[in-house]
């Protein structure tokens, strides 16, 4: 059996060796591999999928636009507005947001024995796109009283304005420009979240002094550390990389797919020698 995450660009993907180290353990007979899909070709590559595929990690360009091209979707996809896994059972495709998942792990696993800072706490999110979304559903589990979004723009496809008004939730934006409500956001807040690019949020570091105990969460992690996490470390927050967040994604993906428990620490252990080898 076969199983793929698509994406253009997709050759940097790590999602290969965590996959198949978990099918090694577990004695699952496929093989993960990465396909470039162009946005023209989404469509056709969605319908000839063979009906025997695992099942697919879906990641940039694609998390929205392969929605209209699917079965059916889970109600948490359908309300972060993003799908970044498709399930095939028969010739039924299921569309599922495992990035939520990923997140909020990424964050439990982080704080510890402390996780329950975040209930009632404040944060914020940098960035306004599908996976800013995925943090604010991330955060309502968590039940993180007040979210702050510092970005450029907050409309648009699959962006975070939506997302919130099917979520049921509200946020406060902030706009990129205002460095001084952006600052202060970013200091009083228990856990920050940064979906940007890598690179674009170390605008940010060194301009505000974090709080203490504070969660800094940096989905972009390559390079690692980025200069945000390495300015919000030197300042006492616990600083966690992307790549926990893809760990766990990951994880439930596997699970998604198999239907079997993740082996966690075989598919943790695969991803950091993955990152060693560079």
């Amino acid at each position: 059996m076969r199983a793929f995450v698509i994406g253009d660009p997709v050759t940097h993907s790590l999602s290969p060796c965590i996959h198949n180290a978990a099918y090694a353990h577990c004695g699952v007979d496929a093989a993960f591999s990465a396909v470039t899909v162009s946005k023209d070709d989404l469509a056709g590559f969605v319908s000839d999928l063979a009906p025997d595929l695992l099942g697919l990690a879906v990641t940039m360009p694609h998390k929205q636009a392969i929605m209209p091209y699917l079965d059916a979707i889970e109600p948490l996809a359908q309300a972060v507005g993003a799908v970044n896994t498709v399930v095939l059972s028969g010739n039924v495709r299921t569309g599922f947001n495992t990035d939520v998942y990923g997140i909020a792990q990424a964050l439990i696993h982080t704080a510890g024995e402390d996780v329950h800072f975040a209930k009632g706490g404040s944060a914020v999110i940098l960035g306004a796109r599908a996976t800013a979304s995925s943090a604010l559903a991330a955060l309502g589990q968590l039940k993180v009283g007040q979210v702050s979004v510092v970005a450029r723009n907050f409309g648009g496809p699959g962006s975070i304005s939506l997302a919130q008004t099917r979520l049921g939730v509200s946020t406060t934006p902030i706009p990129w420009r205002d460095e001084k409500r952006v600052v202060s956001a970013l200091e009083s807040a228990d856990i920050v979240v940064s979906t940007l690019p890598a690179g674009v949020a170390d605008h940010w570091a060194g301009k505000f002094d974090v709080k203490a105990g504070a969660i800094v969460l940096d989905a972009a992690y390559d390079p690692w550390p980025s200069k945000l996490a390495q300015a919000a470390s030197s300042g006492g927050a616990l600083v966690c990389s992307g790549h926990e967040m893809l760990l766990y994604q990951a994880c439930q993906q596997f699970t998604l797919m198999t239907g079997e428990p993740a082996p966690v620490e075989v598919m943790r252990q695969a991803l950091e020698e993955a990152v060693q080898r560079g």
